[in-house]
């Protein structure tokens, strides 16, 4: 739980600070383009005045700085129109000089665009601003201008990306030692178990033979041929098995009968397998293992009482499993935390029987473990669903 709080942690600072560098870059972004904007504003009022000075010029008046200023705009698009709303001439604008028509309507239409959207001059020829002798100079965002507004949102989605990856990175390194966790547990309980369960199989055999009409002696051997399956499915995990053609009815069945002589007699244990037998490639140890584990917490969550379903299903392309029962059911804040290592309701458990589960289901048989359904008061339904094929 410690390492789990800690990648929390770190998910949120990770997303904090992308909030951060994206405010700090999106308010730094909007005032260099606004200060960029007012300098190319700058330029094209001296721009147009150039223009006023090369139109109201005379014989004697000397052009040089007027065209050096014309001439130097080379970045920022402008097209000059009349009062008619006609064009006159326009630089730094792409057109296709092959199709003039067409050239000629877009630079119009591109020209009235950034009059209403106000990016224009108005350049007075008469000696009233209101007179009809005037030229409007409409000019629009140079690309350096356009680049720089559009970096921003370039930026964020980079950051937005390391962001991902780099919780990405944090849950493959959480799981990781999840498994390394699971796999050392694992093998070092099936070895611990190894010793001790072979020493009792010898005494069960010697028992059986001092003992010959005892009928505890079987009972006792059926103990240790559990614990023996125990251990086995212990020593499984951490290397994929082998996958065999299995009965699923057979394996469901010897799970029922496990559970009925475990369990106390006001559950009820329904059995609803279909007619045919259905044959699914599984490791039968470990698959028996994921749905004692799900009828035990059934039986746990029943208090011991009420209604045990264990349902086959056999589809087309996927056989399901359901282990319903009629418990207290499982409140919607803990769902996305029913698999998740160490997360339980019981006051004296570990949390790792249906993470197990999930890891035997989704990863050694390439199924799916999920809750189908769940009421407070009324039940939840597990459903496993694995491939014929």
């Amino acid at each position: 739980m410690q390492w789990t709080d800690r990648i929390r942690q770190v998910r949120v600072v990770l997303v904090a600070a992308a909030v951060v560098i994206a405010v700090v870059s999106l308010s730094v972004s909007h005032i260099l383009i606004k200060d960029l904007s007012d300098e190319e504003r700058g330029r094209m009022e001296i721009w147009a005045q150039a223009l006023r000075a090369l139109s109201n010029a005379d014989e004697d008046t000397d052009l040089t700085l007027v065209l050096s200023v014309i001439r130097s705009n080379n970045t920022i698009p402008v097209i000059v129109m009349d009062a008619a709303g006609n064009v006159t001439d326009f630089r730094n604008v792409s057109v296709d000089a092959k199709n003039a028509a067409d050239s000629a309507a877009y630079v119009a239409q591109l020209g009235r665009r950034l009059y209403h959207s106000g990016k224009y001059i108005k350049v007075d020829y008469g000696d009233s601003a209101a007179a009809a002798d005037y030229q409007l100079v409409c000019y629009d965002e140079s690309t350096m201008l356009k680049r720089l507004s559009s970096y921003p949102y370039v930026q964020l989605g980079v950051v937005l990306i390391f962001v991902v990856v780099a919780i990405f990175a944090l849950l493959s390194s959480k799981r990781a030692e999840q498994n390394k966790v699971w796999v050392g547990l694992s093998k070092e309980t099936a070895h611990q178990l190894g010793t001790p369960i072979s020493s009792l199989m010898a005494w069960v055999e010697m028992l059986k033979e001092a003992y010959p009409d005892d009928a505890l002696i079987p009972e006792m051997d059926k103990d240790v041929r559990r614990l023996e399956l125990i251990a086995d499915r212990f020593s499984k995990i951490g290397s994929l098995p082998e996958l065999l053609p299995c009965s699923m009815n057979e394996v469901l069945a010897h799970v029922a009968d496990y559970m009925d002589r475990r369990t106390s007699s006001r559950v009820a244990l329904v059995r609803e397998f279909p007619g045919h037998d259905v044959s699914v490639r599984m490791s039968a140890p470990l698959f028996e293992w994921v749905i004692e584990n799900l009828c035990k917490n059934a039986v746990d969550a029943m208090e011991g009482s009420g209604t045990l379903t264990i349902r086959l299903i056999d589809g087309q392309e996927r056989v399901a499993v359901e282990v319903a029962d009629t418990g207290k059911g499982i409140r919607k804040k803990d769902l996305r935390s029913v698999f998740t290592p160490g997360f339980t309701t019981k006051k004296r458990g570990w949390g790792l029987g249906l993470s197990l589960a999930k890891r035997i289901v989704e990863e050694y048989h390439r199924g799916r473990i999920f809750v189908k359904s769940t009421e407070l008061g009324r039940g939840t339904v597990f459903r496993v669903e694995l491939r014929k094929r």
